[in-house]
């Protein structure tokens, strides 16, 4: 069996097989350096993560789960933690009485303004050492892979 790039089966498996552990090393990768910069901050890379969601706009936690890829209950458990420690708060949800808003305090946007100095400083590192193009390009198969997935849908649906 071979696919528009000639690839068999076999070779489509190894592919697979080194995208999903080079993502699961890159995951590691990213989660050390979010503890780093998140840490001066009084906060968390979970914690940093959940506030950065809704700095644009409060979201509901479900909303919040699926733009992370990530459980609902992780989210709440998060959400519930900044609300006790002043970082976020929740607010009326006037799409949906039961699923309230999440949004972050002026405390919990003072926390991630503080982590932006090293986060831009490890950006421009990474774009130096990638390369502005091949950064912006990595930025954008990363993308594609994730909708490709998404497209796929669970599992358990597909044929065997």
């Amino acid at each position: 069996m071979s696919g528009a790039d000639g690839a068999s089966g076999d070779a489509a498996q190894d592919l697979l097989s080194r995208t999903a552990l080079t993502v699961f090393r890159l995951n590691g990768q990213f989660l050390s350096v979010s503890e780093e910069l998140a840490a001066p901050a009084g906060l968390t890379a979970a914690w940093w993560q959940v506030l950065g969601a809704v700095l644009r706009e409060p979201l509901p936690v479900a909303g919040i789960a699926r733009a992370m890829g990530i459980t609902r209950q992780s989210v709440q458990r998060v959400a519930d933690l900044l609300v006790r420690r002043g970082l976020a708060e929740y607010a009326p949800n006037p799409a949906h009485r039961r699923a309230k808003l999440l949004r972050p305090t002026e405390a919990g946007r003072a926390a991630v303004a503080r982590i932006e100095p090293g986060h831009a400083e490890v950006a421009a590192r990474l774009r130096e050492a990638l390369g502005a193009e091949e950064f912006a390009r990595t930025a954008r198969v990363l993308e594609r892979l994730s909708e490709a997935l998404t497209e796929l849908g669970p599992v358990d649906s597909l044929d065997p």
